[in-house]
């Protein structure tokens, strides 16, 4: 039975996970994923914002119970998070994301929470989660160098003149349709599990290994035909849609991985009253979905005209290893900040162009990297101490 209290209290953690959720669709999730294609003039900024809001909203509900789960149970032990430790944890990290928004820098939202959650957990007693930090802090290192590198040799390759973009093209988007071929999805599987359309495959016909590379396969396949056929008539016209589909499923992939940086600390409070991941999961992504709608604009600006001078092929490069990064922590559950997923690429494929840099800017690169790092020192510090203070008051 939920009490008065307890209704009050979860209504106000709400709220403040509702403002987390806000502010990652007007920053993070809402601006990044087609930041590239604005940036190619493949879209304009509103209409990015627009698409990239209800894509994050079924990313969030058909993919966002990982991260979920991990934000909310795995980066303390030991201890589960109060209503009040949730509280602040979110309003710090909420705060400090809203000021990059507003500022024009992009806050890494995932260093943001996972620093306010543990500061929270381990103020109230809680021990670190040392194994869960080392597989965090591996990607996050990982993501500039594996990002920028892919998106470097991506955007060297399609500057070939030996190789022709109607073969090349088409080949990059077999690539992307392998990724698809085994990228989980609820309504794949049964229930409370999650299966890609090869694992389903052979689930439902047998065949093990054979199977799985065979779906594989033909879903890259099909993926490159269908793209092919576009740029026989216009091949400027075929990589626009392309570099379109490439940012729809950066979008969806963001509204997965970020929905769980606003989720996560409810989870707690939300499995005592016995509330559903599924429908916390659709209410995170109108949050992320609102977000977008009204945040997202100046953000995506910011990210396509101020890092790098971006074309199509530059961005193709970019959103590639975006796509491929941000489902891999989507699948091992791991917060990632796709802020630093997509400017890692951006800056890769800029430094690919001719001349000194590509048109990337140096001091902004910078200021970047040292918001990344304060975000989370910051977001830690803040939530470490207000919690304390208000532990004593109370």
């Amino acid at each position: 039975m939920v009490t008065g209290g307890t209704l009050a209290t979860l209504l106000v953690a709400g709220a403040a996970s509702l403002f987390m959720a806000w502010a990652i669709g007007a920053g993070s999730s809402g601006s990044t994923p087609f930041a590239p294609a604005v940036g190619a003039n493949a879209i304009s900024v509103m209409r990015a914002g627009f698409f990239v809001g209800i894509l994050g909203l079924l990313g969030a509900v058909l993919q966002g119970a990982n991260v979920t789960e991990a934000v909310g149970n795995s980066l303390v032990l030991n201890q589960a998070l109060t209503p009040p430790a949730a509280i602040v944890g979110l309003t710090t990290a909420a705060a400090l994301v809203a000021i990059g928004v507003f500022a024009g820098y992009p806050i890494a939202t995932a260093f943001t929470v996972t620093g306010a959650v543990i500061g929270v957990g381990l103020a109230l007693g809680g021990d670190p989660a040392w194994a869960k930090y080392q597989q965090i802090g591996t990607l996050w290192i990982a993501t500039p160098f594996v990002g920028g590198g892919i998106a470097y040799g991506t955007a060297r390759l399609l500057r070939n003149e030996r190789m022709p973009e109607l073969l090349l093209v088409p080949a990059l988007a077999a690539v992307v349709g392998f990724l698809l071929a085994n990228i989980r999805f609820v309504f794949f599987g049964p229930a409370g599990e999650q299966l890609s359309l090869a694992e389903a495959a052979v689930s439902q016909f047998g065949g093990g290994l054979l199977t799985h590379v065979a779906v594989t396969l033909a879903v890259g396949l099909l993926v490159a035909l269908a793209l092919g056929y576009d740029m026989v008539g216009d091949e400027a016209r075929g990589q626009r849609h392309f570099l379109l589909v490439l940012g729809g499923l950066v979008a969806f992939s963001a509204g997965g991985s970020q929905v769980g940086l606003a989720l996560g600390p409810l989870l707690p409070l939300t499995d005592s009253v016995g509330i559903p991941l599924v429908p916390l999961l659709f209410g995170g992504g109108l949050g992320l979905l609102i977000g977008s709608w009204t945040g997202a604009p100046r953000m995506i600006k910011a990210l396509s005209q101020d890092y790098s001078s971006l074309g199509p092929r530059r961005s193709i490069a970019a959103l590639i290893p975006s796509f491929a990064i941000a489902q891999a922590a989507v699948f091992f559950g791991i917060p990632v900040s796709f802020n630093e997923i997509i400017v890692s690429a951006i800056i890769g494929s800029g430094y690919a162009a001719s001349g000194e840099g590509g048109g990337v800017s140096g001091s902004k690169m910078g200021y970047t990297v040292l918001a990344w790092i304060g975000s989370l020192v910051g977001a830690f510090a803040i939530s470490y101490g207000v919690f304390t203070g208000v532990s004593m008051v109370l």
